[in-house]
């Protein structure tokens, strides 16, 4: 992490899941200073307290900024001297998003737009923005607010020397044991002596560490170029492998699962690379890399002078990808330090 010695970076929905791995890895390098920018004075506080007691040598690197994306002047507020943006604040949770439709447009693409807007203006070195696989061929108003702010900020790469501002793009699938994230629900179901819920037991889901979340943003703005979209070639599996892992692991009874059905706006797969942006992806080793579309608006020349060469690439869904059996699961989920820490207070409660 060279490149962030004695630099500023800005972490906007920063008390979230994503925001905490960041300073978890980050704040005992010899980065500058990190700022948390959120709208929750509460979580701020908890975070300030958190690292107070567990990193006090380090913990004086954070900034905490109250504000709120959907308004540019708080956003400019905190942006002055600020080298590289990690952009995670959203609206994610896709049942919520279905109801007020409106509210994901606010701070997913309005939101995202002020950013941009705010970090152009101020001269921010680099700028990586948070996206999701419910992005590509979205079927629910979370996926389509994230789709609409994919096309701001590759818009907004498109007006800014990237010499100034470089501005890229990560988009992943569910991050395990992440805020709001179903694998908390069930510890706690079976903490109870409740059943395990799934929705459907064959829908597949792409599967990440919040580790492997921030590896993503941190190739996407060494590697990437601006208006990038980075993918990481992630490996799924189905609702009822991952829930017969969390029981395994958490003793319960496998006969336990019950399926409560799809909730609004659920896929029974996602998809990460479309079919149609394989025909310019390119294969990074672990990852994909979407360019940018750098024509102009000039079409004549492209129907006259087309180019007919595609990838052989085609789509890159949960379904088609390396499938994790329980065994695997299991082994990904005792990386986590939120499975190791449930684990450790459930062994104690035994003795």
């Amino acid at each position: 992490m060279l490149h962030f010695t004695g630099k500023t970076l800005l972490i906007t929905g920063g008390t979230g899941s994503f925001g905490n791995a960041v300073l978890e890895r980050f704040l005992e390098t010899d980065i500058g200073e990190i700022r948390v920018f959120s709208r929750d004075e509460k979580k701020q506080d908890d975070m300030r307290h958190t690292f107070q007691m567990q990193m006090p040598q380090a913990a004086e690197k954070i900034r905490f900024y109250i504000g709120d994306v959907r308004d540019l002047s708080s956003l400019k507020n905190a942006m002055h001297g600020v080298d590289y943006i990690f952009h995670a604040a959203a609206l994610k949770q896709v049942p919520s998003c279905e109801f007020f439709p409106i509210e994901a447009v606010r701070t997913n693409v309005l939101g995202t737009e002020n950013l941009l807007t705010a970090a152009i203006e101020e001269g921010v070195r680099s700028v990586v923005c948070l996206s999701t696989d419910k992005a590509a061929y979205p079927v629910n108003a979370m996926g389509t607010s994230k789709a609409m702010m994919e096309k701001v900020i590759v818009a907004k790469s498109r007006t800014v020397s990237p010499e100034r501002t470089k501005i890229c793009c990560t988009r992943y699938g569910n991050v395990l044991c992440s805020r709001g994230s179903v694998i908390p629900l069930w510890i706690e179901q079976i903490k109870r002596g409740q059943p395990v819920t799934i929705t459907e037991p064959s829908m597949t889901r792409f599967v990440m560490s919040l580790a492997e979340a921030v590896d993503l943003v941190l190739f996407a703005m060494e590697h990437g170029e601006s208006g990038d979209i980075l993918v990481q070639k992630a490996p799924a599996c189905t609702i009822r492998t991952q829930a017969e892992a969390v029981c395994e692991l958490f003793g319960a009874d496998k006969a336990n699962i019950r399926m409560i059905g799809i909730r609004h706006g659920e896929k029974i797969y996602e998809t990460l690379l479309t079919n149609e942006e394989c025909a310019n992806a390119v294969d990074m080793g672990k990852f994909y890399r979407v360019p940018c579309d750098k024509r102009d608006l000039n079409y004549d020349k492209y129907f006259r002078q087309g180019d007919t060469k595609r990838n052989a690439l085609t789509e890159f869904n949960s379904n088609n990808t390396r499938r994790l059996n329980v065994e695997e699961v299991k082994e990904k989920l005792l990386t986590l330090p939120y499975i190791k820490e449930e684990l450790r207070n459930m062994e104690a409660g035994r003795q």
